[in-house]
C-alpha cells in the first residue's frame, strides 16, 4: 500500500527547514522549496508539482503552502502540517532573510517580489493564510497537525500525528535567527517599525 503523503503547507520562516529535517530523520524522503525562480511559476505550478509527488514522501516550503486544497483533492489521505509563529517574529525573519530582494515565487504569493516596504502585504496574506487553512480542515482535525514550534511543540506532536516513535534526540531547529545575531532591544528602529506595521494590518482585517 501507497504511503500516505505529507503536505508542510506553512508558510516559509515558519521553522519549515527544521520540519524538513524532522521528518528525514523519522525516514522520509523529502522536497522543497521548488520552483523558486521560475519566471512563469503560475502557468507551471501544478505540472511540476504532478511531477514531483510521485517521487518523495513529503513536501515543504514554497509553491505547497498555497496548493492545499488541490493536494488534498489530488492525492486523498494525505497529511497536511501548518507551522506558524507570532506575525512579528515572521515579518522580522522576512526582512531580515529576504529584505529587498524579489523571487517570482514570492510576486505570485505575495502579488510583490519583497517584504521590504511591503509588509503590510506580507502580514496579512501570512494571517489569511493561516486562517483559511483551519477552517478548510476544522472538521478533520485527524488530517491537519499545527505546529508553533516557537512555543516547544517538536517530536512528540509530531510523532503523534504520523504514528511514528520518538527519536532519542533533541528536535533539529534550523535557521534561528537567534543562533547567528543578538537578539534586537524593543528600542531599535526595526522593532518599532514592526510594530507600528503589525497595529496597521491588525486595522485592516
Amino acid at each position: 500500500m501507497e504511503k500516505s503523503k505529507i503536505f508542510c503547507i506553512g508558510f516559509h520562516k515558519t521553522g519549515t527547514s527544521s520540519v524538513k529535517n524532522a521528518l528525514q530523520r523519522l525516514g522520509f524522503t523529502v522536497t522543497g522549496p521548488n520552483g523558486v525562480q521560475d519566471v512563469d511559476i503560475a502557468r507551471n505550478v501544478y505540472t511540476m508539482v504532478d511531477a514531483l509527488v510521485p517521487q518523495f514522501d513529503a513536501f515543504q516550503d514554497n509553491p505547497w503552502p498555497v496548493l492545499y486544497r488541490y493536494l488534498d483533492e489530488k492525492y486523498p489521505g494525505s497529511k497536511f502540517i501548518l507551522t506558524v509563529r507570532s506575525s512579528e517574529s515572521w515579518i522580522k525573519s522576512q526582512l531580515t532573510h529576504f529584505g529587498s530582494r524579489t523571487t517570482p515565487m514570492r510576486e505570485w504569493i505575495y502579488d510583490v517580489g519583497c517584504p521590504k516596504g511591503n509588509e503590510d502585504r506580507y502580514i496579512k496574506r501570512y494571517e489569511d493564510h493561516s486562517h483559511t487553512v483551519r477552517e478548510y480542515f476544522k472538521d478533520r482535525p485527524g488530517d491537519l497537525l499545527v505546529l508553533d514550534l516557537t512555543k516547544g511543540d517538536g517530536w512528540d506532536r509530531l510523532c503523534t500525528f504520523l504514528k511514528k516513535e520518538v527519536p532519542d534526540e533533541p528536535f533539529p531547529h534550523k535557521n534561528k535567527s537567534s543562533s547567528r545575531k543578538p537578539k534586537m532591544k524593543p528600542n531599535h528602529p526595526l522593532v518599532k517599525k514592526i510594530k507600528s506595521l503589525m497595529q496597521r494590518a491588525k486595522r485592516l482585517m
